[in-house]
This record gives C-alpha cells, structure tokens and sequence, in this order.
C-alpha cells in the first residue's frame, strides 16, 4: 500500500492507496509546532480505527507548503514505517515542464494536481484549488505548467471581515437565500458567496481566453463542493486530486525509492 500525505496551510491530507484505487482518506488540522511523536500518534489511531496497520505501508510520498512541517514528516516516515519517503520538490521526476520563471517558486501542491489533471483529463486545462488560498494552475496543451492565478480564499475574505471590522459578526459561508440579504449575516453571506462566484468565473475566463476555449477545468479543494456547483465553466471536480497526484508521482519516481 502506498500512504500519500499533502501538508497544506489549514489541513494535512492523508490518503492510503492499494494499486491505484484509493481506499482510505483522512484530514488532520496542520499545526506546525506539532512534533513528530505526536502526528505520529493520529496516524497510529487513524490507522487503528480503520483496521489498518503500521506494516501495510509499503511507499510514502507527501508534498508540503509549510516547510518547517517537511522533516518532521521525514523523521515520521522512518520512525513509524521504516521507510525513506518520497518528497515532492527539486530532483524529483514530475514529467511536467514548469514554465514559471522561478519553478522553485511553484508550490508544491500546485505542482502536483497539475500532473494529475493533465494524466486524467489531457491539455489545455485549468485547476481550481478551492484551499487556505484559491488557486488557477494553466497547463498547455503539451503538458506544460505555465503559471496562473493566487486569490485569497473564501475563508481568509470571511476571517479578514470579521477581524478587521467593529461589528460584523464571524459567519458560516454558505449560499444565502437571496442575494438582497436583510440582516448582517445573510448580506455577509451574499457578499462573500456570490463576490466569490465572480471572482472565480472571471479569472477563469481570462485565463481561458489565453489558453484557448477548449480548455478544461478541474476544480479541487476543501470549499469546492460549495462554491464549484454554481460556476457554470467547471467541466469537473476532482476531490483527491492532489492524492491522486502524489500516487501518479509515486509510479514515476519508483526507482528513487531506498
């Protein structure tokens, strides 16, 4: 069994993979003074619950965006499975050309579902990562990582409203009733929701109109599912496609494997 971990800004998301089906998925909350021991715990539990064992992993793979989490999840990996793990960055094979001007720059989860939406869905595309930030990754028709678009996310423009103003209130994000709201929260809401929905359709469009209008869009992510269903322009969503990145990668990178 392969174990692919993506440690992003809010969660780490956990996936077992048997082949190429993926059988089990968890999300832990990325707490970065957390030490190895105790990640290592939640993975202990984690796995306990689900009947799994600590000896069923064969492989590790993770990509990280919080850097000072990338050798505690090293030491992790060969402390409780006794294995070296695979970590997405530089020397790693992607089989993707990455066309930003600094590819060090290119977060490595972004990386990542950009393989995997070009493997499962062909160029030119656009991935939507509805995360901690919202990102447009644009991969030509060739494979190629060209760049794209960061925005924050729907839940720091939430954060930010409450935090930095005297009375408006923290609120869930959700599609209100009407876009006319008549009280606080329900205008909140439609501010946040439907501003959203604009700003996620308009880079689109831009990008496309660079890419072409054939391209595909993949949408991923955490708030995807609540936003992803009223913008028209998404062709599909994709929920593991960073897991199922990683396992891509993995097949790729076999050989580097001690």
């Amino acid at each position: 069994m392969l174990l692919a971990i993506d440690i992003g800004n809010t969660n780490v998301v956990v996936g077992i993979f048997q082949g190429e089906k993926l059988i089990k998925h968890w999300k832990i909350r990325t707490e970065r003074e957390k030490t190895c021991d105790e990640y290592g715990m939640s993975f202990l539990n984690l796995f306990a619950f689900s009947g799994l064992k600590v000896d069923d992993i064969e492989s590790v793979i993770f990509s990280s965006v919080v850097p000072p989490l990338t050798p505690v999840f090293q030491v992790l990996s060969q402390n409780l499975f006794q294995i070296k793990a695979l970590v997405v960055g530089p020397g790693l094979k992607t089989g993707m050309p990455i066309l930003y001007e600094n590819p060090l720059e290119v977060g490595a989860d972004r990386v990542v579902a950009a393989v995997a939406a070009f493997e499962k869905h062909g160029g030119p595309a656009i991935v939507v990562d509805f995360g901690t930030a919202t990102t447009f990754d644009a991969i030509s028709a060739n494979g190629e990582y060209l760049g794209g678009a960061i925005a924050p996310g729907i839940q720091i423009s939430a954060e930010a409203l409450f935090i930095k103003t005297a009375k408006l209130p923290r609120i869930e994000i959700r599609k209100p009733k009407k876009a006319i709201g008549r009280t606080t929260v329900s205008s909140m809401q439609s501010g946040l929701y439907f501003g959203y929905i604009g700003l996620v359709s308009n880079i689109i469009e831009e990008v496309k109109r660079e890419l072409g209008k054939e391209t595909s869009v993949i949408s991923t992510g955490g708030f995807a599912v609540q936003i992803c269903k009223n913008i028209e322009s998404i062709d599909f969503h994709e929920p593991y496609l960073v897991l199922d990145g990683l396992r891509i990668l993995h097949e790729r990178n076999k050989e580097k494997e001690a």
